[in-house]
């Protein structure tokens, strides 16, 4: 069993301000307004530990939370439209410096909302993925807002279009704490065995 003990650690607006992995580094990203933020509380099991905005764009630096056996890094979300190009650009560096130090990253989340078709920015963060080599497993969010039947139609979709299994696609609710237990297997399987 995963057990989670969260704190908040810093943030990074720069590579000169990222921590140096002692521990497995699992990064969530996402579009903003995905839910990124309800995403990290409920795998932390806390309300407030991130915070959640209805403005999208509010994660505008990397926050690292140390979460007991891994620490999670929490990527600014991408496909904001009204934001600047320079901060768009400030933002897509950031992500750039963060992922070309691939070998620090244990695994990456990706989420999605379950409720639309991926866009083109959520496919360009798989093939990016896909082309880094960084494992990845797509975190469909937002589940309590369809019915199952709408849920594995979509599921469906979401994986053509993005090119990976159902199976790679963990469905999630942050109100209902659906798929928590399949996330925190998912995290079980990355980190060491030692480390649990």
């Amino acid at each position: 069993m995963l057990k989670i003990n969260a704190k908040f650690i810093t943030s990074a607006a720069s590579k000169q301000q990222f921590i140096q992995p002692v521990k497995p580094i699992i990064a969530v990203c996402g579009k903003s307004n995905v839910g990124k933020s309800s995403f990290i509380n409920m795998l932390a099991g806390q309300k407030k530990l991130a915070k959640v905005s209805k403005e999208p764009g509010r994660t505008r630096l990397i926050n690292y939370f140390d979460m007991g056996d891994f620490i999670l890094a929490d990527l600014p979300g991408y496909g904001y439209a009204r934001v600047s190009q320079a901060e768009k650009l400030k933002w897509a560096k950031l992500l750039d410096d963060f992922f070309a130090r691939k070998e620090d990253i244990s695994h990456v989340f990706s989420l999605v909302d379950i409720r639309h078709a991926p866009t083109a920015d959520d496919v360009q963060m798989s093939e990016f993925l896909n082309y880094r080599i960084i494992p990845f497993t797509v975190i469909a969010t937002k589940a309590d807002k369809l019915s199952r039947a709408q849920i594995h139609k979509n599921l469906i979709a979401a994986a053509a279009v993005l090119k990976v299994g159902a199976g790679n696609i963990i469905v999630t609710s942050a109100e209902t704490r659906v798929g928590l237990e399949a996330v925190h297997n998912k995290i079980i399987s990355i980190l060491p065995s030692s480390g649990l």
